[in-house]
């Protein structure tokens, strides 16, 4: 499970990008507007997917993007509604929306199976992706996979006074070090659970890599082998970088996460 200490842990945003090219905008089925980036290239596609209250001007996203240039190959990068440049407040959002959101991009932005590379609450919500649209779903990536944060970190790091507070006013404020405090919502605590993935198996019928850095002070390492445990399919890997933390953007941990998908790639196309 996550480190919960008595305040909570929320997950942290990435580090940031410069970018200066104006995104395009998707209106989802739900009626949400979310910001975009897309690369044009070969198939299978890599699809990034961003962690809680991160955006996708992280330095992994964009170092994923250079490299799909590079290679020629199809990609997409997204804002969740209520994150960086997509319409809507965060407070309002949870993961079953932005879970919504990550499908309708994949569903309505790209073509055939793709490779999802999710980081930390990106990898719960693409692990909830290969449940919803299995057939789109090629391989699969993960950077330090937070699945069941809002529960095994948040709710169980929360104190009384926290608890009660998030029943009466149904927010809290966690302090961040990236600036202004997290507000934590009911919404998000309770709907969290309607999406919980680490009490039952996880089918994970294609490649899959997990990645996890040993110096994780978000995500505890008990997280990635009860993933392990829990996963079951032909072909996974957990591999664990000593010292990496959980931003796991150094340029070795950046080449390590291209490897990965490379890695990926190369069994989708031997099968």
């Amino acid at each position: 499970m996550h480190r919960a200490p008595a305040r909570g842990t929320p997950v942290p945003r990435d580090d940031r990008e410069s970018d200066m090219t104006d995104p395009a905008y998707l209106s989802t089925p739900q009626g949400r507007r979310i910001a975009y980036r897309r690369t044009e290239g070969d198939g299978p596609g890599v699809i990034f997917l961003g962690g809680f209250k991160s955006d996708m001007k992280g330095t992994k996203a964009v170092a994923l993007e250079d490299w799909a240039k590079r290679e020629g190959r199809a990609f997409l990068r997204f804002d969740y509604s209520g994150h960086g440049e997509s319409d809507g407040e965060f407070t309002a959002g949870c993961i079953g929306d932005w879970a919504e959101d990550a499908e309708a991009a994949i569903e309505a932005l790209t073509k055939g199976p793709q490779i999802l590379v999710g980081s930390s609450m990106g990898g719960w919500i693409s692990l909830l992706m290969t449940r919803r649209i299995p057939d789109r779903i090629a391989g699969l990536v993960t950077i330090a996979a937070a699945p069941d944060f809002t529960e095994d970190s948040m709710w169980a790091g929360f104190d009384e006074a926290q608890r009660t507070a998030l029943e009466m006013v149904e927010q809290v404020a966690l302090p961040s070090e990236y600036g202004e405090p997290y507000i934590i919502t009911k919404k998000l605590i309770e709907d969290g659970r309607n999406h919980l993935l680490l009490r039952a198996p996880v089918p994970l019928p294609f490649p899959t890599r997990f990645l996890m850095g040993t110096a994780d002070a978000d995500v505890d390492l008990s997280v990635a082998h009860r993933l392990m445990d829990r996963a079951t399919g032909p072909d996974i890997r957990l591999t664990l970088v000593k010292g990496a933390d959980h931003r796991f953007s150094t340029p070795e941990c950046l080449t390590l996460i291209e490897d990965m998908v490379m890695q990926v790639s190369a069994a989708i196309a031997e099968r």
